[in-house]
């Protein structure tokens, strides 16, 4: 008896592909410093602690006195707005209120049963928070709450985006575009000097000791390091690339956003009416697909038949006779293929011969005539004998005899 072979009996199942299976409980997110961190909000921190070093730490600097006072100026509000914007966005639970009131909201939420309701939210309750909502409120189904006002969920700030932090989330995108397009007017002005005239970016008094134009420093006038010109471009370069990058993004995200606003839309409601536009392109698709195939099949049936049904619907009524027996089957296979003969002959005819045809092609005619015609008769005397046994009869009431009806 083997009983390391047998299954274990699960009463709740690990994964929620099925509806009629319970959907795994886990802890709310609060906000976005909830553990654990997403990767893309690692990456987003490491780039703009990355920009930040660079611009105010190698390339501000190297800037005349009256462009460094207003790139200083000009940067520093800018970062300074992303950076306080996007921790209010992250800080900030955009959580619904009846949510946030609740004493446990960062325990674990109960089973979610697929057999039971097919939606979390039904009639303005969530089951699985146990609160009433707000007809905007949807259920986050990464953060396992509900969200008032709910736009989206950002992986890059790892949180949810609603009402509470939208405006928030839109300082920080409009302040992040003034900062990368800052960043990159700079390092193109710095990267052109640098052939045309680089004695407009070494007017720093920590130049005068460099033993020539080939040596820059880096951090002033905090702690300067000395760099080489190939070290200081392929740095700009490197630095104007991902800030083309991340503008792109950032200018995409806010048209789409501005978008939204034209259409007095959120972009959950956007999401949803794309996923209506796709099924219904799915199902007008699928209507063509399934009315084309019947036409197709007809097609195919009227190309399967005899070729000669055309040609025999010229000829006499005799000839389009019931084909359920096996004599006017018979008759209709020997026809066509008569009628096949004589098509050929005349294209033979029509091809190779302009002249009077020869003696075997008369032959054949007179063959094939003398064929048709008696089976022509000998319809006709099957059609008659027919007729003769379909006269209805009686019966003698005085005797059994048989008598024929009276036409009269």
């Amino acid at each position: 008896m083997n009983c390391f072979g047998r299954r274990l009996r699960r009463t709740v199942p690990a994964h929620g592909s099925s509806k009629s299976e319970l959907v795994p409980s886990k802890t709310p997110r609060i906000n976005g410093w909830s553990w654990p961190p997403q990767p893309l909000q690692v990456v987003g921190w490491l780039v703009y602690i990355y920009l930040t070093v660079v611009t105010f730490g190698i390339y501000i600097p190297l800037l005349p006195r009256p462009w460094k006072a207003v790139s200083y100026t000009i940067s520093g509000i800018s970062f300074l707005i992303h950076f306080f914007t996007n921790i209010a966005t992250v800080t900030i639970d955009p959580a619904d209120a009846s949510v946030r009131a609740k004493n446990d909201y960062s325990t674990p939420l109960p089973l979610f049963d697929r057999a039971k309701r097919a939606h979390v939210i039904q009639d303005l309750h969530c089951y699985l928070c146990d609160v009433n909502v707000g007809p905007k409120v949807k259920h986050c189904g990464v953060c396992n709450k509900c969200v008032e006002g709910f736009d989206h969920h950002c992986k890059w700030l790892n949180t949810c985006v609603g009402q509470r932090n939208y405006w928030f989330f839109f300082a920080a995108l409009i302040s992040a575009i003034l900062a990368g397009f800052m960043i990159t007017v700079i390092i193109l002005f710095i990267f052109i000097q640098h052939y045309l005239d680089p004695h407009v970016l070494r007017t720093a008094p920590q130049f005068d000791a460099s033993l020539g134009n080939t040596t820059w420093l880096l951090f002033l006038p905090v702690a300067p390091i000395k760099t080489s010109s190939a070290g200081l471009l392929t740095l700009a370069f490197i630095t104007i690339m991902l800030c083309t990058a991340c503008l792109i993004l950032l200018i995409h995200l806010l048209g789409f956003h501005l978008y939204l606003f034209y259409k007095g839309m959120s972009t959950y409601d956007y999401v949803k009416k794309s996923r209506r536009k796709e099924t219904g392109k799915q199902n007008s698709e699928a209507k063509k697909s399934c009315s084309s195939k019947p036409h197709s099949s007809t097609q195919k049936s009227q190309e399967g038949t005899n070729d000669c049904e055309p040609t025999l619907s010229k000829t006499p009524s005799f000839f389009r006779y019931a084909n359920s027996s096996p004599i006017s089957s018979t008759l209709s296979d020997s026809i066509c293929t008569e009628l096949e003969n004589f098509k050929k002959s005349a294209e033979k005819e029509n091809s190779f011969n302009y002249g009077t045809e020869n003696s075997i092609q008369k032959e054949t005619r007179v063959i094939s005539m003398s064929v048709i015609t008696s089976l022509k008769l000998e319809k006709e005397e099957d059609v008659q004998e027919d007729r003769e046994k379909s006269i209805p009869v009686t019966q003698d009431p005085l005797g059994s005899s048989v008598m024929a009806q009276d036409p009269a």
